[in-house]
């Protein structure tokens, strides 16, 4: 749309709020509001706001950023905030010369997909973010108890949070969400919401704004809804397995039907690509020290580098589905990675094994969970990193995401990431206490 047509619609749908949405090199939501009166410079790219604010953007000296809106990410939102009508624009950062920020997360992932457009290549992408609801206190504090004790699938009444999670698919749908399907994840307290695949700026858009859709009805509940990959011990945590595929002149480049598997060499060298490369882009994948809480054996949650055909085990899974829906599912990722910077170096090392002509091993069908640990070496089964600085410093050897992220955000975030270790290393948890207090 451009900026006439934007205006027509908030004038129409009487908005009398504009929020500029961006995000952080972290993936956390940001934004600057403004009032009808600045809709139309907002519109001309001219807001702007102090970077020295955000986390890993500029420095004092260097403050001034640029707001440009993507006019087709509008949305006007199907609630009111206290009476006033708001509607949102996703924007990228630039600088005060009208140059694309380096720091910018989209602008990262809007470089691979036009690395991608450049080999003949659309990615399309569906991430699937699990989530748990929590309830408050009577101060309005978060616990971490949940609402429920039910299961896969289960239905009210065992399910109390069905209600929360209806309303977070109605909202979803009528901001043009095309939810295809919603229900209770296997842990107590856990959601899963689940709606169709786009291109992979789309995708990272979405998510982002899923999140904040989330949260927000979840307080119309007095619940807290939660992203963090693994909040309770002994129960299975929260993952954003990513779907995956390329196009390639609107055919789907992943399939071909005269293959043992029906996978094109493509799709082969893709899967390939993410093997190679996946220690070195877990560090963004899974970037909390939590996040590695959830990678641990036990949990369905995948800690093996391998790739399979039949079973969700390995890091890898090619669901069934063929022709046009032929795709590949990455399953380590968690929802508090930053959508974009997740998809970047996925995309980046997908690409990388088909520029590179790799090839996968054989997909191995059995159940990794159960495999010994001779077998797994035999059949050079390599394993995920297990902890956040175990990840960076795998991410520090392997020269892809400095490459696909650029050099501005890959420091800012190991920067943040080792500070974030740093002081988790540091503190004296419940653990130690209950484990060695009265023994030593």
């Amino acid at each position: 749309m451009n900026k006439n047509e934007v205006l027509k619609i908030l004038k129409e749908e009487k908005v009398n709020h504009l929020r500029l949405q961006f995000t952080d090199i972290m993936g956390i939501n940001k934004n600057v509001g403004v009032p009808p009166s600045q809709f139309d410079k907002a519109l001309e790219g001219k807001i702007l706001f102090d970077g020295s604010s955000i986390e890993g953007f500029v420095r004092i000296e260097e403050s001034d950023m640029l707001l440009r809106p993507d006019n087709d990410t509008l949305l006007v939102f199907p609630y009111n905030d206290n009476g006033t009508k708001v509607a949102r624009l996703i924007c990228d950062i630039y600088n005060p010369d009208d140059t694309p920020f380096e720091g910018c997360p989209r602008g990262a992932l809007k470089k691979q997909v036009k690395n991608a457009s450049s080999m003949g290549f659309k990615m399309n992408a569906g991430l699937e973010a699990e989530f748990f609801l929590f309830e408050k206190d009577d101060q309005g504090n978060i616990t971490t108890t949940t609402h429920d004790t039910a299961g896969y699938f289960d239905l009210t009444p065992i399910d109390k949070g069905e209600e929360a999670r209806q309303a977070m698919v109605d909202a979803l749908c009528e901001i043009g969400f095309e939810v295809e399907t919603s229900h209770h994840e296997v842990a107590p307290g856990q959601h899963e919401i689940d709606f169709k695949y786009a291109d992979a700026l789309i995708a990272a858009d979405n998510i982002a704004t899923f999140r904040f859709i989330v949260r927000r009805i979840a307080t119309q509940f007095n619940l807290h809804a939660t992203f963090m990959p693994k909040p309770i011990f002994g129960i299975n945590g929260s993952g954003m397995h990513t779907h995956q595929s390329l196009f390639k002149d609107g055919v789907n480049a992943f399939y071909d039907p005269n293959t043992e598997h029906q996978l094109s060499d493509v799709a082969l060298r893709y899967i390939a690509g993410l093997l190679k490369h996946a220690k070195g882009i877990t560090a963004i994948t899974n970037p909390l020290v939590n996040s590695f809480k959830r990678l641990v054996p036990g949990y369905e949650a995948p800690t093996q580098i391998s790739w399979s055909i039949k079973n969700r085990s390995p890091l890898i899974r090619v669901p069934a589905k063929r022709e046009v829906g032929t795709r590949i599912e990455f399953r380590s990722p968690d929802p508090s990675a930053n959508p974009y910077l997740a998809l970047s170096v996925m995309l980046g090392a997908g690409l990388d094994g088909i520029m590179k002509n790799l090839m996968p091993p054989d997909p191995v069908n059995k159940n990794l969970y159960t495999m010994s640990k001779r077998e797994k070496m035999r059949l050079k089964i390599g394993s995920l990193p297990g902890s956040l600085n175990e990840a960076l410093s795998l991410m520090e050897k392997d020269p892809l995401a400095k490459e696909v992220l650029g050099t501005h955000i890959y420091k800012y975030f190991v920067d943040a990431k080792l500070k974030e270790w740093e002081l988790y290393i540091q503190q004296v948890h419940p653990w130690e206490q209950d484990r060695y207090l009265s023994i030593y």
